[in-house]
C-alpha cells in the first residue's frame, strides 16, 4: 500500500473536506448559465436588465424585469459556486485515491501537476 507523503493531508482530513463540500452542494439554490447585466441610459441603447448566454455558438439575450434580474443574478452566481465546488471535490478525490489505494511501482513520484492539483 502506498504511504501518505509527509507534506500531503491525511486521508481523514481529505474525507472531512470532501464531506463539507458535498454538504455545501445541498445548500445551493437555483442555478443558471450565462451572465446578467443592468443597462443604464448612459450606455448605448435603452435602460433595463438583461440575461445573456451562449446557445450553439450564438449569443442569446433576454430582457428581464427587476425581480427576474435579481433572481437570475443569484442563480448565475450559484452556478459559478457549484462549478468551483465541483473542481475542489475533484482535486480532493484524486488526492485521496492516490494516497489511500495501492500504487504501481514508479521510478518517480507523481507530481502535483500530473494529479491536476495545480
Amino acid at each position: 500500500m502506498a504511504l501518505v507523503k509527509k507534506n500531503s493531508p491525511s486521508v481523514e482530513i481529505l474525507e472531512a473536506q470532501y464531506d463539507r463540500l458535498r454538504q455545501s452542494l445541498a445548500q445551493i439554490g437555483y442555478i443558471s448559465q450565462g451572465s446578467v447585466l443592468q443597462r443604464s441610459v448612459a450606455t448605448s441603447g435603452p435602460s433595463g436588465y438583461q440575461w445573456t448566454r451562449k446557445v450553439a455558438r450564438k449569443t442569446i439575450t433576454v430582457s428581464l424585469s427587476q425581480p427576474q434580474f435579481l433572481a437570475m443574478k443569484a442563480a448565475v452566481q450559484n452556478e459559478r459556486t457549484l462549478w468551483k465546488t465541483i473542481q475542489q471535490m475533484e482535486k480532493i478525490s484524486r488526492q485521496n485515491l492516490f494516497a489511500s489505494l495501492p500504487d504501481t511501482r514508479r521510478r518517480k513520484r507523481l507530481g502535483k501537476k500530473a494529479l491536476g492539483l495545480i
